[in-house]
């Protein structure tokens, strides 16, 4: 089992900077999601800034989520992503 979400924060260009529970920081890319179903309302960065963290993965008011481990394997450390700029 990966780690879970501890804390997430909406960034720029639909970036999410989440921190696990392991202590590891990780940046996860939204963008290539927001085409897809229910994910499209994300699009709408008001809406896309009101992610949080609910057990273990990230959710949105009207019930977008991600799975914690898709998550996880899917994000660049925060440390990487700095050279690539939010």
């Amino acid at each position: 089992m990966y780690p879970r979400v501890k804390k997430v924060t909406p960034e720029k260009y639909f970036k999410l900077k989440i921190t696990f529970d392991n202590g590891q920081s990780k940046i996860f890319n939204m963008q290539p999601y927001l085409n897809f179903g229910i994910f499209s309302e994300l699009k709408n960065m008001k809406y896309f800034r009101q992610v949080k963290p609910l057990h273990g993965s990230i959710s949105w008011p009207r019930g977008q989520d991600v799975c914690p481990d898709t998550l996880y394997k899917k994000s660049i450390s925060s440390k990487q992503s700095s050279k690539h700029q939010l």
